[in-house]
């Protein structure tokens, strides 16, 4: 039996790398779900969920292929740091992170809606910030896009010159938890 095709229903060109680095076949159809803020969910819990509603839209419309739905926050604390608006926020974000570790969670959906399939799965990683002065913030900022990156930063860009640790899964802070995932699809097409 031939595997279900499988779709990213997300937009992301990070995850969309990620992915395509060890699975070559599979198609992209952004998902078009609102994401939910709740502060009475656990930083996991509201991955997980905002994944999940990423992925069950996308397998609704495609009920026959494997959908994999995922969404990546930044947590200081219980205080979570999507993407910035603009520039302002962005350096008040990176300001807030410099000299502290902080959680990066991405949740992970699973979905293959006619085989009545899903997997949902969060995997978290601290990072370290160096201590920053405003003006290396600043320089940074002039180094990539912070505006769709949650946290105003990317580790695989230029990451070196702000990040000074990170405790876990490399993958998962640049947007898809490669490691687990492929633990993940290997047990799928059991």
């Amino acid at each position: 039996m031939e595997p279900p095709q499988l779709i990213l229903a997300s937009a992301s060109p990070r995850r969309a790398e990620l992915l395509r680095q060890w699975q070559p076949e599979f198609q992209i159809i952004p998902s078009d779900a609102t994401e939910v803020f709740d502060d009475q969910l656990s930083p996991r819990e509201l991955c997980q969920l905002n994944a999940h509603r990423k992925a069950r839209a996308v397998a609704k419309k495609i009920p026959d292929a494997l959908v994999l739905g995922a969404d990546t926050l930044v947590f200081l604390g219980r205080d979570i740091l999507g993407k910035p608006a603009n520039l302002a926020e962005a350096e008040r974000m990176l300001a807030g992170l410099q000299g502290r570790t902080h959680q990066v969670v991405t949740g992970v959906s699973l979905i293959h809606l006619r085989a009545g399939r899903e997997r949902l799965f969060a995997v978290s990683t601290a990072v370290t910030f160096h201590p920053l002065t405003v003006q290396q913030i600043k320089d940074y900022l002039a180094r990539i896009n912070p505006l769709d990156k949650a946290g105003a930063y990317a580790i695989q860009e230029h990451g070196d010159k702000i990040v000074a640790e990170i405790s876990g899964s490399f993958t998962n802070v640049v947007g898809l938890p490669v490691e687990q995932l492929r633990e993940e699809l290997s047990v799928w097409a059991r």
